[in-house]
């Protein structure tokens, strides 16, 4: 019988087509909790490093009713620090923020030392398809309940559009003439 993080790889086995991913491990700072793994693929699609993480959904929350998530970064990038900080924020915050839809995040200084971003945006993730990111059945014999993993977007922002996000909403900013992947863009609005 498969483990919960096997069932979990092979879904993104899956959906990587097989392609063989870096894994960084970052050790856990919650008492009773394993670590988080980020789980990172070059070049997948074409030109974008995304980076998953496994570990947040151990943790529990109220907000997660219908499953728990787990972080998906799809960055026009080669720097692996963008999945650090997905990872980072994923050990960080697991258990005390819900990261769902239109959650900002702020990172509190810049991500990455040559993009002015220092926030996240969770929505849908960039380049999954809705019935490859919600319902992720990783439950195992003897676990009661149902074990469901949903996969949520990261999407790095300028501090501006975290403001305007929190004021406005989600939806106003996604209406606004920005490339999600682009980490060298200038703010949206």
């Amino acid at each position: 019988m498969a483990s919960r993080v096997e069932k979990y790889l092979a879904h993104l086995d899956q959906l990587s087509g097989g392609r063989e991913p870096r894994f960084f491990p970052v050790e856990s700072t919650k008492q009773g909790l394993r670590g988080v793994t980020e789980i990172v693929y070059d070049n997948l699609p074409d030109g974008l490093l995304t980076a998953l993480t496994y570990g947040l959904s151990l943790a529990e929350h109220p907000d997660w009713q219908h499953g728990s998530p787990e972080l998906c970064l799809s960055v026009n990038s080669t720097n692996v620090t963008w999945a650090h900080a997905v990872g980072f924020l994923a050990e960080q915050l697991r258990g005390t923020c819900p990261f769902g839809y239109g959650s900002t995040i702020d990172f509190g200084e810049r991500i990455v030392p040559e993009s002015e971003m220092t926030a996240f945006c969770v929505f849908a993730p960039l380049v999954l398809g809705r019935g490859d990111y919600l319902g992720i059945d990783v439950g195992v014999q003897g676990h009661e309940g149902h074990d469901v993993i949903n996969i949520q977007g990261m999407y790095p922002i300028h501090e501006a559009e975290r403001q305007f996000i929190n004021e406005h909403g989600p939806e106003a900013f996604w209406k606004s003439d920005w490339e999600p992947a682009d980490v060298l863009r200038r703010p949206a609005i």
